[in-house]
């Protein structure tokens, strides 16, 4: 007779609350973060209406989740799509991403990278 033991690790719930704790960068964007380990990135942030981001490309897969504003993204050679709030993203790791916060309003989103999060920029 053989017995099989099988232990299951079950990770610790991640609560965030934190509406007055936004970090303030120079660019003029806000954020939280979530979680960030070697398996993953979560963040929110808030960008300015009109910003625009740096051409840039991560290592990683990245996910994101628009709230509120209108974002125009253009991944690799790829034509220019937007999101509109409670629209997603999946922008494939080692792509260039072209991305504007097209709105007058903010732009507010949550962003999930699939590992260490890194910023590379691009031309």
């Amino acid at each position: 007779m053989h017995l099989i033991f099988a232990f299951v690790a079950l990770a610790a719930a991640t609560i965030v609350n934190q509406e007055g704790n936004w970090k303030k960068e120079k660019d003029g964007s806000e954020s939280i973060t979530l979680r960030e380990d070697a398996t993953a990135t979560e963040y929110m942030v808030r960008y300015p209406g009109g910003h625009v981001f740096r051409p840039h490309w991560h290592s990683v897969n990245e996910r994101m989740l628009l709230l509120e504003g209108r974002l125009s993204l253009r991944q690799g050679d790829g034509p220019e799509t937007f999101l509109e709030p409670g629209g997603y993203a999946f922008l494939p790791a080692k792509e260039v991403q072209r991305t504007r916060c097209v709105s007058t309003t903010r732009c507010t989103f949550y962003v999930f990278w699939d590992g260490k999060l890194d910023f590379n920029p691009a031309q």
